[in-house]
Parts: structure tokens; C-alpha cells; sequence
């Protein structure tokens, strides 16, 4: 049940906060709460009575475990750079909701944001003053399946925002699995899936096949999909769910070869040649300004998709686009005295690339702060993590998520108890304590500095900097 009435006569929309107040009135699965259902048919219903604004442009679909969130902003970088007005959808936010919902990658004008409010908030009442003999389900809904969620409104005011300002494409993140999220309602020019491993498994299943079902929901029928490196159970799963769309299917390892990886605190450079179904005409040389080698492997995704989707495409543009390209709290240095990079890394396999990265340019004797919303596996990442570092202060990952950092200290004090480091490991739940300890012990041993596990997290240091006293 939602925590108020979303909608009273009295809803006065004047700006971009007051869509979002509103919005936060809803059931929200991100911060822990939980409706009875996942249902794409809602989302189905909002959009048929606001005039289909899923329609309104061409649309890129991203689906994915790890680093569509910079696959979704590469892709719209490079689309903006060949001179089109992209839309980009994409979650979670770092500092603020605008961030989700953007014109190429910056914010609407303003009066976008509030004009497609208001539509909203008017779709909304219209949706619960529709008797329900009158709405077409696919299921009949229990009675409190009816009521839109958070996310669905938020991905049907993205779409109203792209309509108003009347965008030339669409580039969509899927915010929870595939089959069933409130973004599988448009049928895209191509869909983009990166790689995938165990989360929210709460929702999607247990075990990599069935959240490959899952995040294989968004393949539509003779649409092609461009695939990232998967494990052989996902990647048979997503070759079946293909054939059986006929979608022709572009497996990024059969169809480019990304060589001649170089990371450095500048960023990282790479070449990328066609293997076969030639997207590209000739190698290319491409830079980027976020370290990392999976930041590469994401450029080559979205080059990929963005080709298939545009086939005139302009290398030019793809060269251009790539070589701006930043998102905040990706492996994003945000001090240099000491060292301090924070990265949204929350899974098993994107820390280790993470720290991989970390430890390669600054060395393994850093500091590391680290927390975790609910449900994460904290034991594989205190595996990965504890070798890498002199000292981890475990805290709390800020209040938008559940989270039990407690449970997280005992998980990595017993396995760093388990290597002989017993140590090494704190606990301060006071993220601003844990960040005022982290820079000044820095400071004292001349230690770099790595916030990560968390993309809350990350937006809880980069705020609290701003206060943090030792920080100036």
C-alpha cells in the first residue's frame, strides 16, 4: 500500500522537487518497501492513458548486472556527439533525481521537468478514478495491485519529459531485471545486455539462469541484441531467448576485438577492431577519461549498439563522444591530497574490477571505506577486497536503502580474522566519521583513499566532503 494519498486536490507542482516530493509518496522498491507484485500491465495501462509516450522517439534498451548505468550514458554521449537529442533513463541517482532523467547527458530546461509533472500527477488521478471493468489487465489485479509504484511513474514521466522536449531517441535503463520492469513496455531498436551475475535475487531467482530469464525479458521479436561477455549458462539462455525472438544476435567476444588496453589516473585507452558482421570499417583507436579496463569493454557495448541502432553513424562522432565522457561515482577522483576515488561498485564482480584498477595505479597498501545496502554479498566482496588494502572502515551506505552495516563489520572482520589481518578492520557506522578518519590517517601514512560498494555510498562521500573539515 502506498505510505499516503499520493494525490490529494491540493498537489501543486512549481518545480522539479515538487514532482519528486510527490513521487516519493509511492511505493518504492529501491528503499525496501515491497507491493504484492511486479506487473508490467500497469505500466501498460499508464502509458495507454497518456498517449503512449514510450512512442514518441526510437528507443535503446539496456538490461544488465554491471555498468549499463555507463553503457546507457556512453550510448547517449556518442548519439549526442553525431548531433541528435538524445533522452537518457537511468538509475540510481548519485546526487540528486534529475540525474535519472536528462537531455543527452545533462538536465531538461526546467519547464520540461515541471509541465510533464503535471501531466503526470494528471495521469495518475486518472488511473485511480478509471473504474477497473474499465482497465484491461492481463491478470486480474488484487486490490492493492492496482496502485502505480514509484518506479513506474518515474520511468512514465522520463518518457513524458522525452515527448515534451520532443527528443530524437530514447536511451532506457531497465531499473529491475527485464521481463517484468516498468521499461519493457517499448520495443527498441536494439537491445543492449551486459554482463550479468547474482543480484537481487530476492526478485529474479537464485541461481545465473534464471536471472538470464529474466534480463532476456527485454529481446524482442526480429530486434537485435548486442551482448557483453556472459558465463555459459546466461549465454545459452540469452542465444535460446533469441532464436526464439528471431533476433539476430551480436555476441560482443565473436564480433569485436578490444586489444591494446592501457589504464592510467587519466583515463583509458584501447583499440577496437571488427571480427566479423563488420560494424566498424576500419580499427579504431578510442579514448576515454575513466580508468578502468571494464570501463573499455562498456565503450565497446555502447559503440556497437549505437552503430546498430544509427547504421550511418559517424566515427567521428563516436571518437568524440567517448573521449568526454564522465559519470559521477564512477572510479571518480574527488581529492588528490591524499588520493580519494569513489566508485558505485556493488556486486562481486564490479568490485574486483574496481580494486583491480584501484590497486593497479595507486598500489594495495590503500585505505578502503566501504558499506553496502541489504542483500548484497558482502562475504564475496570482503574476499576480493580484504588482500587489497592496509586498513577498512566499514560504515553505512546513507539512509536511502536498508542496510546493516554491523552485519557487513562481522563479515569482513571474520574473514579478515580468517588471513591473520584482525586488525585491519573497524567498524565506524558514522559515514562522516569514517570519512573524516579515512583522509586524515591518508594525510598521516600518505595513503590513497577508495569509497566503494555502494553507489549510496559513494553519493554520501561525495556530499558530506562538502562539510567534512578535514576535507578543505
Amino acid at each position: 500500500m502506498k505510505q499516503q494519498d499520493p494525490m490529494d486536490t491540493s498537489v501543486s507542482i512549481a518545480s522539479s522537487a515538487d514532482v519528486f516530493a510527490w513521487l516519493s509518496r509511492f511505493i518504492n522498491i529501491e528503499t525496501g518497501q515491497f507491493s504484492t507484485s511486479l506487473r508490467l500491465d500497469r505500466m501498460e495501462v499508464l502509458a495507454r492513458l497518456a498517449g503512449h509516450p514510450e512512442r514518441s522517439a526510437p528507443v535503446i534498451h539496456i538490461a544488465g548486472s554491471k555498468g549499463k548505468g555507463s553503457v546507457t550514458g556512453m550510448i547517449t554521449a556518442i548519439l549526442e556527439a553525431e548531433g541528435l537529442r538524445p533522452a537518457r533513463y537511468t538509475s540510481p541517482h548519485v546526487t540528486e533525481y534529475r540525474e535519472r532523467i536528462t537531455q543527452g547527458n545533462a538536465f531538461f530546461d526546467e519547464s520540461i521537468y515541471i509541465q510533464a509533472g503535471r501531466e503526470l500527477v494528471s495521469i495518475e488521478a486518472l488511473l485511480r478514478n478509471t473504474p477497473q471493468s474499465d482497465i484491461r489487465y492481463f491478470d486480474p489485479p488484487a486490490a492493492d495491485d492496482t496502485e502505480a509504484s514509484f518506479f513506474e511513474l518515474l520511468t512514465l514521466y522520463f518518457f513524458l519529459c522525452a515527448r515534451l522536449a520532443r527528443c530524437d531517441v530514447m536511451v532506457v535503463e531497465t531499473g529491475l531485471g527485464g521481463r517484468l520492469d516498468a521499461t519493457n513496455i517499448v520495443e527498441p531498436l536494439v537491445s543492449v545486455i551486459t554482463l550479468i551475475e547474482l543480484e537481487h535475487t530476492e526478485f529474479l531467482g537464485d541461481h545465473l539462469g534464471a536471472i538470464a530469464i529474466e534480463k532476456a525479458g527485454i529481446i524482442k521479436r526480429e530486434k537485435p541484441l548486442i551482448l557483453a561477455e556472459q558465463a555459459p549458462a546466461a549465454l545459452e539462455v540469452f542465444k535460446q531467448t533469441a532464436a526464439s525472438c528471431h533476433a539476430p544476435l551480436y555476441y560482443l567476444p565473436e564480433v569485436l576485438d578490444l586489444q591494446h588496453i592501457e589504464v592510467s589516473p587519466q583515463g583509458t585507452t584501447f583499440s577496437i577492431a571488427s571480427k566479423r558482421q563488420a560494424l566498424l570499417p576500419s580499427p579504431l583507436k578510442l579514448t576515454i577519461p575513466i580508468p578502468g579496463k571494464i570501463q573499455a569493454q562498456n565503450a565497446t557495448l555502447s559503440l556497437a549498439a549505437a552503430k546498430l541502432a544509427f547504421p550511418t553513424l559517424k566515427v567521428a562522432s563516436i571518437l568524440r563522444g567517448l573521449q568526454d565522457f564522465t559519470l559521477p561515482a564512477r572510479f571518480e577522483r574527488i581529492m588528490d591530497a591524499p588520493i580519494f576515488i569513489v566508485d558505485g561498485a556493488h556486486t562481486p564482480q564490479s568490485v574486483e574490477a574496481c580494486v583491480e584498477t584501484f590497486s593497479a595505479l595507486y598500489g594495495k597498501q590503500g585505505i578502503l571505506i566501504f558499506g553496502c545496502a541489504a542483500g548484497k554479498d558482502a562475504v564475496s566482496m570482503a574476499k576480493i577486497l580484504i588482500p587489497h588494502f592496509a586498513q577498512i572502515l566499514i560504515t553505512t551506505p546513507g539512509t536511502f536503502k536498508v542496510s546493516f552495516p554491523h552485519l557487513v563489520y562481522d563479515t569482513f572482520s571474520a574473514e579478515a580474522t580468517s588471513v591473520g589481518k584482525e586488525s585491519m578492520v573497524c567498524y565506524i557506522p558514522n559515514t562522516t566519521k569514517a570519512i573524516e578518519q579515512a583522509i586524515e590517517q591518508g594525510r598521516e601514512k600518505k595513503l590513497p583513499l577508495l569509497g566503494t560498494g555502494s553507489f549510496y555510498l559513494a553519493a554520501e562521500i561525495r556530499n558530506k566532503m562538502h562539510s567534512c573539515v578535514l576535507c578543505t
